[in-house]
């Protein structure tokens, strides 16, 4: 014998043999069903963790998204407001904002709110009057219309209301809408709400239930009448080219406006609608990622019971010679295995319902009879998902560090075992 059955027979690290070992221990025998299960529920655990994290960040982040175009898409990245006196030179203001550099559209605008009324129903909503060519190139009006024609807005006196509101009144574009503003005429007996019928020119859908049932276009002219303007703007809204830029333009768009302005920017009109959804979304996280953890914590529990259950076969392999490293990197590949296998497939699982999202949830409703996801709820017409490499990158980082941990201990212990030791176990 002369000591050779104490010799270590080394050995390539994660060598065939050990891949092999590994890949038998994963199929237990019926004996072994036990530890099988806790392996099997490790990967369903991994799995539905990293997929859950991917398709809930997915969906954030197109909320976020599709929020953050259509507000704004229809409101401007920054306000310029009259300060002193009113903007009664809106038109050389507004034409030195727009030969700024960056700025795409300095749109004057004249803000009231009304009560749109039709022989069937009533709701209030927010006048806004605007010129013509300006509504034009708000693309997320003039590419959505659905009813009508926005050609020679300023011609005539038409209005453009959303399509919500149009269903809400029951209109269709040609039809007439009356708006009632409780600040019209001074008369001797004081001041009488103004009432006027207004034919409706188009219906837009932008498909945010705030502005689709909630917002009507005027022209500009005749907004200033109907809220009895001085010839003045309430406000013009800027579009710049990039509104995470936003910082940048302030200054030079108060050089360009020539005259004391106040300016509010869209993170400042918007700040706690998205703060409160950028919270939400990394509290989402943290709480997701219990799930992966607590899938990890299983891969442990298995592994310690599979490094128990064989005692015996470590005894042998060690008498034959198999270093501590050997038996440490064939538990590993066992446990780690069940974690890859498992972040993986959440992967993929999670990217196909994010490409179906909205085909997902349109058959769960069907399915259901139920509306998932109602507009009046989430503002959006549809269920939104923004894959983001960066975040989808670090959720399979994650699980796949999480998984090579939980596997250390098992597999340090299973090393450390004596051959004689080891026997006890049996």
């Amino acid at each position: 014998m002369d000591g050779t059955m104490n010799e270590h027979v080394e050995t390539a690290p994660f060598s065939a043999y050990e891949w092999m070992l590994s890949g038998r221990y994963l199929r237990a025998r019926r004996r072994e069903g036990f530890i099988s299960v806790i392996a099997g529920f490790s990967f369903l655990g991994i799995m539905l963790g990293v997929a859950t994290l991917i398709i809930v960040m997915a969906v954030m982040n197109g909320f976020r998204k599709e929020l953050l175009d259509k507000i704004l898409g229809l409101n401007g990245h920054l306000l310029v407001q009259p300060l002193e006196s009113p903007l009664t030179d809106w038109k050389d203001v507004a034409d030195r904002i727009s030969q700024v550099q960056g700025i795409r559209l300095a749109a004057p605008v004249v803000d009231g709110q009304a009560l749109a009324s039709s022989p069937f129903n009533a709701s209030g909503v927010l006048v806004r009057g605007i010129r013509s060519d300006d509504l034009n190139n708000l693309t997320s009006i003039a590419k959505n219309v659905k009813q009508g024609s926005l050609d020679g807005f300023d011609s005539g006196q038409g209005v453009a209301i959303g399509r919500r509101l149009a269903d809400q009144l029951s209109l269709h574009a040609g039809d007439s809408v009356t708006l009632v503003s409780p600040k019209g005429a001074v008369t001797p007996m004081g001041m009488t709400p103004r009432i006027k019928p207004y034919k409706v020119a188009a219906v837009f859908e932008i498909g945010m239930s705030e502005y689709d049932s909630g917002m009507v276009f005027m022209p500009l002219s005749e907004a200033q009448g109907y809220f009895n303007r001085n010839s003045d703007v309430t406000a013009i809204e800027v579009f710049t080219t990039n509104p995470d830029r936003i910082d940048v333009f302030r200054k030079a768009v108060t050089e360009a406006a020539g005259r004391p302005v106040f300016l509010v920017d869209w993170r400042q009109r918007n700040s706690t609608f998205f703060n409160a959804l950028q919270v939400e979304r990394n509290v989402m996280f943290l709480i997701l990622t219990m799930i992966v953890l607590v899938a990890a914590l299983n891969i442990v529990s298995g592994l310690i019971m599979l490094v128990k259950d064989k005692g015996s076969d470590i005894a042998i392999l060690r008498t034959m010679g198999a270093s501590q490293g050997a038996i440490m990197r064939i538990f590993l590949i066992t446990g780690a295995s069940i974690g890859v296998v498992g972040t993986m497939v959440g992967f993929f699982v999670g990217l196909i319902i994010c490409l179906n999202i909205e085909a997902i949830r349109q058959f769960l409703s069907w399915l259901t009879s139920t509306e998932l996801f109602s507009p009046e709820l989430y503002f959006l017409s549809k269920l939104p998902a923004e894959i983001d490499f960066g975040e989808t990158s670090a959720v399979v980082i994650m699980a796949l560090t999480l998984s090579f941990l939980a596997t250390l201990y098992p597999s340090w212990r299973a090393a450390r075992l004596d051959p004689v030791d080891a026997l006890r176990y049996e």
